[in-house]
């Protein structure tokens, strides 16, 4: 799996909406954050890796009712925190 991170610009009033129905609607969604500045929400989805990108985003996220314009951001690597002394 990998993961790619969408940011996405709603119609004015519809963030809340656009949340409800990727929640519902895109099992490939891991999590989906409010965010400030020119885009309204953050969402971090997990692809297979034959699954072709610009399809997921055209046909899913920007398919959804009130997305106005979408910004995706591919990941190479994780790099985790380990603890803290």
């Amino acid at each position: 799996m990998r993961a790619i991170f969408v940011l996405i610009k709603c119609e004015m009033g519809q963030a809340y909406h656009v949340a409800r129905a990727a929640a519902d609607s895109i099992d490939q969604l891991s999590e989906l954050y409010s965010i400030s500045g020119p885009y309204d929400l953050l969402g971090k989805f997990y692809l297979e890796p034959e699954q072709d990108i610009g399809h997921f985003v055209t046909e899913r996220v920007q398919a959804l009712p009130g997305v106005k314009d979408t910004h995706t951001l591919i990941t190479f690597n994780a790099f985790l925190a380990g603890p803290k002394v």
